[in-house]
């Protein structure tokens, strides 16, 4: 009986040893996967980050070029009360405007100088013209040519609204740059 018992107890030992190194054989495999699992994710990982940056750059540049047709969309700058210097707010328009300029060397516009009612037809013919200098020679500075602007001063003569109020005055000291 004693021979039965080691029999059935080595028949146990070798099953459960059979069983151990069928074990450990199938960890060796699952490190492999997990390993190729690791690395196709972090090739998905650099894939995705690489799809969101170039997103990212797209839509900036889309805010860009909208940014770019709103500021050429901009043709009227406003001046303080005999002031001949534009708004330092005017700039970054201004800057697209020469640049756009800068780029289409065969475009020409007309800087339009206006002044409102107050003081007198030629002091306002001066300040108009002043003011449209301004502008040119700021655009000028940022990469137009000279000979792709003309300039023109109506003074008081052209007035955008005919109100004596200040919000009137306002809208007529101006320049308009004309394509």
């Amino acid at each position: 009986m004693k021979i039965n018992h080691l029999i059935k107890l080595a028949l146990v030992l070798f099953a459960f040893s059979g069983f151990v190194a069928c074990s450990s054989s199938s960890e060796e495999v699952i490190p492999e996967e997990v390993a190729e699992t690791s690395e196709s994710g972090v090739d998905a990982t650099a894939r995705r980050a690489q799809e969101m940056e170039e997103e990212a750059t797209r839509r900036a540049a889309a805010a860009e070029e909208r940014m770019v047709r709103s500021a050429l969309a901009t043709k009227v700058f406003y001046f303080d009360f005999d002031v001949a210097e534009f708004r330092p707010a005017d700039r970054d328009v201004l800057s697209y405007h020469a640049r756009d300029l800068a780029t289409d060397v065969s475009k020409r516009i007309r800087l339009e100088g206006h002044a409102d009612e107050r003081g007198t037809r030629e002091y306002n013919l001066a300040l108009g013209e002043r003011r449209s200098n301004a502008i040119m020679n700021y655009l000028i500075v940022n990469g137009a040519s000279r000979n792709q602007i003309e300039t023109v001063s109506y003074g008081e003569e052209r007035p955008a609204d005919r109100g004596t109020a200040e919000a009137a005055y306002q809208r007529n000291r101006r320049v308009e740059i004309i394509d």
